[in-house]
């Protein structure tokens, strides 16, 4: 099961989500320390979800991309 930012549980197919990256894997991308890409998603900058019991985080690769966008 996964949850969204806000904690509700949501039941998604990995088709329709796309590639997940890690916060670790978002980190290297946007090249920012992997404690700032977690408070963007505290923020609600970058939309993530939470994945199996403890919690990790799970940043879609379109969303990713489209914070970039923004950014500019």
């Amino acid at each position: 099961m996964c949850f969204n930012s806000t904690g509700k549980p949501i039941q998604m197919i990995s088709t329709e989500v796309g590639k997940l990256l890690t916060a670790t894997e978002v980190a290297d991308l946007l090249h920012l320390h992997v404690n700032t890409v977690k408070r963007l998603g505290d923020r609600g900058e970058i939309p993530f979800y939470r994945v199996c019991k403890r919690g990790d985080r799970r940043f879609r690769y379109d969303d990713v991309l489209d914070f970039l966008r923004r950014a500019k």
